[in-house]
């Protein structure tokens, strides 16, 4: 089985933690879709949207983020046995599903500074000119790349967006914060893969230091941020790259990548 992902999705933690958690092996390929690996003609011809993260197991490809857990758990139970692994109750799903419908991406690029943004979306359409012109063949879908940054550049103009986005965080932990109060994680007692989903959330929360205002402020999801951050499988896929100072080396070694090869013209 392969997974090819970065530290930097939101997505690619939640898979991966589900993978962790579960115990399965796999192989693991970093795609890196700030410094534009994720445009390279051999990832792009396995998946044209581009995103990460994408799940193979065989000629078996996954992109969604939901189905590929779902699969890592119907894995799960085939290879360990129902004993030990059941398939997840309806409550659970719909609480990943529910977790899973707020999009991450305007929210971190809001907090973001603008000199970075605009840097690393310059670097990312200099990327898809490029590689449409390396493979023709593949104009077609490296245009509609090329339309969803310009996309992105202009809702980033848009204050109502950013409203948007931090109104439907604030009502998903909100509910969260009262569902604590009744058990220790999400769906329950048990650790699930509805934890799974929501814990990458929270990191990146604390990754743009925004803890005081959405976890903080909120007892029963502050004390549930530390319990659950002490697991095995967060410390291996989050707390590696983000923790402490990790996350400042992890990010200016992306950085000076992507400063280097604009000044040299390379991408």
């Amino acid at each position: 089985m392969q997974l090819y992902h970065h530290p930097y999705s939101l997505d690619s933690q939640k898979v991966r933690l589900a993978l962790e958690e579960s115990g399965i092996d796999y192989t693991s390929h970093h795609v890196n879709p700030i410094t534009g690996k994720n445009m390279d003609p051999s990832f792009f011809r396995l998946n044209p949207s581009a995103r990460l993260p994408v799940f193979q197991n065989g000629s078996h490809i996954i992109f969604d983020t939901i189905d590929i857990i779902q699969y890592i758990e119907r894995i799960a139970v085939f290879t360990l046995g129902s004993e030990k692994v059941t398939l997840s109750s309806q409550e659970v799903i719909e609480w990943m599903q529910r977790i899973q419908a707020w999009e991450p991406k305007y929210f971190t690029l809001f907090h973001i500074p603008e000199k970075y943004r605009f840097t690393v979306s310059k670097f990312i359409r200099r990327v898809v000119i490029a590689r449409m012109a390396d493979s023709p063949d593949l104009a077609s879908s490296y245009h509609m790349k090329l339309d969803e940054v310009y996309e992105t550049e202009d809702k980033l103009r848009d204050p109502d967006v950013l409203k948007q986005s931090k109104e439907e965080l604030a009502e998903i932990l909100d509910v969260v914060e009262r569902k604590l109060n009744e058990s220790m994680y999400v769906a329950g007692d048990e650790f699930t893969l509805a934890d799974v989903v929501l814990i990458p959330v929270l990191a990146r929360i604390v990754l743009l230091d925004l803890e005081e205002e959405y976890i903080r402020s909120r007892p029963n999801v502050a004390e549930y941020w530390n319990v659950v951050r002490q697991r095995p499988s967060y410390k291996k896929v989050i707390g590696k790259y983000f923790s402490g100072w990790r996350k400042y080396k992890t990010l200016l070694k992306t950085w000076c990548f992507v400063r280097i090869r604009s000044m040299l013209r390379r991408y």
